[in-house]
Protein backbone atom coordinates (compact mmCIF):
# COMPACT_ATOMS: atom_id res chain seq x y z
CA UNK A 1 0.00 0.00 0.00
CA UNK A 2 2.76 2.26 0.58
CA UNK A 3 4.44 1.70 -2.29
CA UNK A 4 1.62 2.09 -4.67
CA UNK A 5 0.90 5.63 -2.80
CA UNK A 6 4.65 6.79 -3.22
CA UNK A 7 4.09 6.70 -6.63
CA UNK A 8 0.96 8.76 -6.93
CA UNK A 9 2.39 12.38 -7.12
CA UNK A 10 -1.24 14.01 -6.19
CA UNK A 11 -1.57 11.83 -3.29
CA UNK A 12 1.56 12.83 -1.81
CA UNK A 13 1.41 16.71 -2.47
CA UNK A 14 -1.99 16.39 -0.91
CA UNK A 15 -0.76 14.59 2.24
CA UNK A 16 2.08 17.40 2.25
CA UNK A 17 -0.80 19.95 2.44
CA UNK A 18 -2.60 18.32 5.28
CA UNK A 19 0.40 17.85 6.97
CA UNK A 20 0.88 21.77 6.49
CA UNK A 21 -1.96 22.63 7.64
CA UNK A 22 -2.26 20.34 10.66
CA UNK A 23 0.87 21.57 11.76
CA UNK A 24 0.44 24.80 11.53
CA UNK A 25 -2.79 23.82 13.71
CA UNK A 26 -0.64 22.61 16.11
CA UNK A 27 2.09 25.03 16.78
CA UNK A 28 -0.42 27.89 16.36
CA UNK A 29 0.65 29.40 20.11
CA UNK A 30 4.27 28.93 18.68
CA UNK A 31 3.47 30.67 15.62
CA UNK A 32 1.57 33.80 17.82
CA UNK A 33 4.61 34.10 20.17
CA UNK A 34 7.06 34.45 16.82
CA UNK A 35 4.86 36.71 14.87
CA UNK A 36 4.57 38.88 18.11
CA UNK A 37 0.70 39.35 17.56
CA UNK A 38 -2.18 37.77 18.66
CA UNK A 39 -6.01 36.85 17.31
CA UNK A 40 -7.80 38.44 19.94
CA UNK A 41 -6.08 42.45 20.21
CA UNK A 42 -7.82 44.90 18.42
CA UNK A 43 -4.60 46.70 16.82
CA UNK A 44 -6.80 48.67 14.29
CA UNK A 45 -8.80 50.21 17.70
CA UNK A 46 -5.47 50.96 19.66
CA UNK A 47 -3.42 51.97 17.22
CA UNK A 48 -4.50 55.47 15.08
CA UNK A 49 -3.69 55.53 11.62
CA UNK A 50 -4.14 51.61 10.73
CA UNK A 51 -8.20 52.20 9.99
CA UNK A 52 -10.56 55.11 8.44
CA UNK A 53 -13.23 56.46 9.52
CA UNK A 54 -15.18 53.62 8.15
CA UNK A 55 -13.38 51.18 9.55
CA UNK A 56 -11.10 49.77 7.38
CA UNK A 57 -7.82 49.62 6.78
CA UNK A 58 -6.18 52.66 5.40
CA UNK A 59 -3.19 50.56 3.21
CA UNK A 60 -4.34 48.86 0.30
CA UNK A 61 -4.93 45.56 0.03
CA UNK A 62 -6.50 45.22 3.04
CA UNK A 63 -3.84 46.95 5.25
CA UNK A 64 -1.49 44.04 4.54
CA UNK A 65 2.30 45.53 5.22
CA UNK A 66 5.63 43.46 6.95
CA UNK A 67 3.59 44.70 10.43
CA UNK A 68 1.09 42.52 9.05
CA UNK A 69 1.00 40.22 6.90
CA UNK A 70 -2.48 39.75 5.98
CA UNK A 71 -3.69 43.13 6.47
CA UNK A 72 -6.06 43.86 9.36
CA UNK A 73 -9.83 42.76 9.97
CA UNK A 74 -12.34 45.78 8.97
CA UNK A 75 -13.92 47.48 11.80
CA UNK A 76 -12.35 45.45 14.80
CA UNK A 77 -8.96 45.88 13.61
CA UNK A 78 -7.62 42.34 14.35
CA UNK A 79 -4.94 40.50 12.96
CA UNK A 80 -6.06 38.36 9.69
CA UNK A 81 -2.90 36.09 9.54
CA UNK A 82 -3.60 35.69 13.17
CA UNK A 83 -7.28 35.30 13.06
CA UNK A 84 -6.70 32.56 9.94
CA UNK A 85 -4.07 30.62 12.07
CA UNK A 86 -6.24 30.17 15.22
CA UNK A 87 -9.26 29.81 12.89
CA UNK A 88 -7.42 26.19 11.54
CA UNK A 89 -6.75 25.15 14.60
CA UNK A 90 -10.91 25.75 15.89
CA UNK A 91 -11.99 23.83 12.84
CA UNK A 92 -9.68 21.14 13.20
CA UNK A 93 -10.29 20.49 16.74
CA UNK A 94 -13.98 20.36 16.09
CA UNK A 95 -13.99 18.15 12.85
CA UNK A 96 -11.33 16.15 14.20
CA UNK A 97 -12.95 15.08 17.39
CA UNK A 98 -16.41 14.73 15.47
CA UNK A 99 -14.97 12.18 12.94
CA UNK A 100 -13.14 10.22 15.54
CA UNK A 101 -16.21 9.90 17.23
CA UNK A 102 -18.32 9.10 14.53
CA UNK A 103 -15.84 6.50 12.89
CA UNK A 104 -15.89 4.50 16.31
CA UNK A 105 -19.92 4.47 16.76
CA UNK A 106 -20.38 3.59 12.94
CA UNK A 107 -17.90 0.95 13.08
CA UNK A 108 -19.89 -0.25 16.60
CA UNK A 109 -22.98 -0.17 15.02
CA UNK A 110 -22.20 -1.18 11.83
CA UNK A 111 -20.68 -4.28 12.71
CA UNK A 112 -23.07 -5.05 15.50
CA UNK A 113 -26.04 -4.74 12.94
CA UNK A 114 -24.50 -6.66 10.32
CA UNK A 115 -23.18 -9.33 12.28
CA UNK A 116 -26.28 -9.91 14.75
CA UNK A 117 -28.71 -9.71 11.90
CA UNK A 118 -32.89 -10.25 12.53
CA UNK A 119 -34.60 -7.49 14.48
CA UNK A 120 -31.38 -6.13 15.43
CA UNK A 121 -30.12 -5.83 11.87
CA UNK A 122 -33.92 -4.07 11.29
CA UNK A 123 -33.91 -1.26 13.92
CA UNK A 124 -30.57 -0.03 13.43
CA UNK A 125 -31.31 -0.17 9.44
CA UNK A 126 -34.62 2.27 10.14
CA UNK A 127 -32.74 4.45 12.76
CA UNK A 128 -30.04 5.09 9.83
CA UNK A 129 -33.04 5.76 7.29
CA UNK A 130 -34.46 8.18 9.66
CA UNK A 131 -31.46 9.89 10.35
CA UNK A 132 -30.01 10.10 6.74
CA UNK A 133 -33.75 11.68 5.94
CA UNK A 134 -33.36 14.28 8.44
CA UNK A 135 -32.18 17.94 7.59
CA UNK A 136 -29.19 17.77 10.06
CA UNK A 137 -28.41 21.46 9.62
CA UNK A 138 -31.77 22.51 10.34
CA UNK A 139 -31.96 20.49 13.71
CA UNK A 140 -28.47 22.46 14.79
CA UNK A 141 -30.11 25.99 14.22
CA UNK A 142 -33.74 24.63 16.31
CA UNK A 143 -31.49 22.65 18.93
CA UNK A 144 -28.86 25.24 19.73
CA UNK A 145 -30.99 28.08 20.85
CA UNK A 146 -33.14 24.83 23.62
CA UNK A 147 -29.33 23.97 24.85
CA UNK A 148 -28.98 27.96 25.23
CA UNK A 149 -31.50 27.97 27.17
CA UNK A 150 -31.05 25.19 29.35
CA UNK A 151 -27.56 25.43 30.32
CA UNK A 152 -27.20 28.93 30.01
CA UNK A 153 -28.91 32.08 31.64
CA UNK A 154 -30.60 34.54 29.78
CA UNK A 155 -27.95 37.02 31.35
CA UNK A 156 -24.92 35.18 30.50
CA UNK A 157 -23.20 34.44 27.08
CA UNK A 158 -23.15 30.84 25.93
CA UNK A 159 -19.32 29.78 26.40
CA UNK A 160 -17.44 28.35 23.54
CA UNK A 161 -16.94 25.15 25.07
CA UNK A 162 -20.70 24.79 25.43
CA UNK A 163 -21.31 25.64 21.39
CA UNK A 164 -17.72 23.61 20.64
CA UNK A 165 -19.92 20.24 22.30
CA UNK A 166 -22.75 21.18 20.48
CA UNK A 167 -21.38 20.89 17.46
CA UNK A 168 -19.51 18.11 17.96
CA UNK A 169 -22.56 16.65 19.09
CA UNK A 170 -24.78 16.91 16.42
CA UNK A 171 -22.45 16.33 13.55
CA UNK A 172 -21.37 12.49 15.28
CA UNK A 173 -25.32 12.34 15.82
CA UNK A 174 -25.95 12.78 11.80
CA UNK A 175 -22.66 11.18 10.62
CA UNK A 176 -22.09 8.26 11.90
CA UNK A 177 -25.15 6.49 9.84
CA UNK A 178 -23.50 6.89 6.92
CA UNK A 179 -20.32 4.35 7.46
CA UNK A 180 -22.36 2.18 9.49
CA UNK A 181 -24.46 1.64 6.71
CA UNK A 182 -21.34 0.94 4.41
CA UNK A 183 -19.89 -1.81 7.44
CA UNK A 184 -23.30 -3.14 7.94
CA UNK A 185 -23.02 -4.61 3.70
CA UNK A 186 -19.73 -5.48 4.33
CA UNK A 187 -20.47 -7.77 7.52
CA UNK A 188 -23.36 -8.61 6.04
CA UNK A 189 -21.39 -9.91 3.28
CA UNK A 190 -18.03 -11.24 5.02
CA UNK A 191 -20.19 -13.25 7.90
CA UNK A 192 -21.20 -15.81 5.16
CA UNK A 193 -17.58 -16.16 3.76
CA UNK A 194 -15.51 -19.60 4.42
CA UNK A 195 -13.37 -18.36 7.25
CA UNK A 196 -16.19 -17.05 9.38
CA UNK A 197 -17.82 -20.49 8.76
CA UNK A 198 -14.58 -22.04 9.66
CA UNK A 199 -13.74 -19.93 12.91
CA UNK A 200 -17.55 -20.29 13.92
CA UNK A 201 -17.44 -24.15 13.62
CA UNK A 202 -14.24 -24.22 15.43
CA UNK A 203 -16.05 -22.30 18.56
CA UNK A 204 -14.73 -19.43 18.17
CA UNK A 205 -16.86 -16.52 20.75
CA UNK A 206 -18.78 -13.38 18.65
CA UNK A 207 -15.95 -11.01 19.25
CA UNK A 208 -12.87 -13.42 18.50
CA UNK A 209 -14.82 -13.47 14.94
CA UNK A 210 -15.43 -9.62 15.20
CA UNK A 211 -12.05 -8.65 16.15
CA UNK A 212 -9.91 -11.49 14.44
CA UNK A 213 -12.03 -12.22 11.19
CA UNK A 214 -14.67 -9.27 10.62
CA UNK A 215 -12.51 -6.26 11.48
CA UNK A 216 -9.11 -7.18 9.79
CA UNK A 217 -11.03 -6.90 6.35
CA UNK A 218 -12.62 -3.69 7.11
CA UNK A 219 -9.39 -1.55 7.62
CA UNK A 220 -9.69 -0.22 4.24
CA UNK A 221 -13.63 1.00 4.06
CA UNK A 222 -12.79 2.59 7.88
CA UNK A 223 -9.74 4.53 6.87
CA UNK A 224 -11.43 5.72 3.47
CA UNK A 225 -14.37 6.87 5.07
CA UNK A 226 -12.37 8.80 8.12
CA UNK A 227 -10.68 10.73 5.42
CA UNK A 228 -13.65 11.77 3.18
CA UNK A 229 -15.41 12.72 6.69
CA UNK A 230 -13.33 15.62 7.75
CA UNK A 231 -12.87 17.76 5.45
CA UNK A 232 -17.19 17.58 5.23
CA UNK A 233 -17.63 18.09 8.54
CA UNK A 234 -14.99 21.22 7.81
CA UNK A 235 -17.02 22.60 5.85
CA UNK A 236 -20.15 21.78 7.88
CA UNK A 237 -18.94 23.56 11.02
CA UNK A 238 -17.73 26.52 8.59
CA UNK A 239 -21.19 26.79 7.30
CA UNK A 240 -22.77 26.86 10.54
CA UNK A 241 -20.32 29.33 11.97
CA UNK A 242 -21.26 31.15 8.35
CA UNK A 243 -25.31 30.66 9.56
CA UNK A 244 -24.47 32.03 13.25
CA UNK A 245 -25.50 29.11 14.75
CA UNK A 246 -22.03 27.56 15.28
CA UNK A 247 -19.03 29.68 16.78
CA UNK A 248 -19.17 32.75 17.19
CA UNK A 249 -17.08 36.18 18.31
CA UNK A 250 -14.73 36.39 19.87
CA UNK A 251 -13.20 32.91 19.10
CA UNK A 252 -11.42 32.72 15.58
CA UNK A 253 -13.59 30.39 12.87
CA UNK A 254 -13.00 30.04 9.17
CA UNK A 255 -16.98 30.32 8.59
CA UNK A 256 -17.32 33.66 11.15
CA UNK A 257 -14.28 35.11 8.95
CA UNK A 258 -15.69 34.11 5.29
CA UNK A 259 -19.02 35.58 7.00
CA UNK A 260 -17.65 38.60 8.19
CA UNK A 261 -15.86 39.29 4.82
CA UNK A 262 -19.21 38.51 2.67
CA UNK A 263 -20.72 41.88 4.57
CA UNK A 264 -17.22 43.63 3.43
CA UNK A 265 -15.95 42.15 0.38
CA UNK A 266 -16.97 45.19 -1.85
CA UNK A 267 -15.14 47.15 0.08
CA UNK A 268 -12.45 44.92 1.46
CA UNK A 269 -12.18 42.09 -0.83
CA UNK A 270 -8.74 40.41 1.01
CA UNK A 271 -10.22 39.65 4.55
CA UNK A 272 -12.47 37.43 2.20
CA UNK A 273 -9.74 35.62 -0.24
CA UNK A 274 -7.24 34.88 3.02
CA UNK A 275 -10.20 32.14 4.42
CA UNK A 276 -11.78 31.37 1.51
CA UNK A 277 -8.60 29.92 -0.28
CA UNK A 278 -7.35 28.26 2.72
CA UNK A 279 -10.85 26.27 2.87
CA UNK A 280 -10.66 25.40 -0.75
CA UNK A 281 -7.15 24.25 -0.44
CA UNK A 282 -7.77 22.10 2.60
CA UNK A 283 -10.96 20.55 1.69
CA UNK A 284 -9.58 19.56 -1.61
CA UNK A 285 -6.02 18.80 -0.88
CA UNK A 286 -8.09 16.24 2.04
CA UNK A 287 -10.19 15.19 -0.65
CA UNK A 288 -7.71 14.00 -3.02
CA UNK A 289 -5.57 12.18 -0.15
CA UNK A 290 -9.14 10.30 0.92
CA UNK A 291 -8.78 9.16 -2.64
CA UNK A 292 -5.61 8.70 -3.07
CA UNK A 293 -5.35 6.46 -0.30
CA UNK A 294 -8.39 4.52 -1.53
CA UNK A 295 -6.66 3.53 -4.78
CA UNK A 296 -3.43 2.44 -2.59
CA UNK A 297 -5.27 0.21 -0.10
CA UNK A 298 -7.74 -1.51 -3.05
CA UNK A 299 -5.78 -0.87 -6.56
CA UNK A 300 -8.93 -2.56 -8.02
CA UNK A 301 -11.24 0.85 -6.98
CA UNK A 302 -8.97 3.22 -9.15
CA UNK A 303 -9.95 4.62 -11.80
Amino acid sequence: MWLRFRRDRTGVASAVVVAFFLLVAICAPLISWVYGKDPYTQYGQERPGLLNEFGYPILPNGGISPEFWFGLEPGLGRDVFMLLVYGIRTSLLIAGAATVLTTLIGVVVGITAGYAGGRTDYLVGRVIDILLSFPSTLFFIAFMPVVESVFVSAQEETPTWLRAASLITVLTMFGWATIARLLRGQVLSLREREFVEAARVSGASPARIVFKELLPNLWTPIIIQATLLLPLFVTTEAGLSFLGVGIVEPTPDWGRMIQRGAEVYRDDITFLIFPGVAMVIFVLAFNLLGDSVRDALDPKTRR
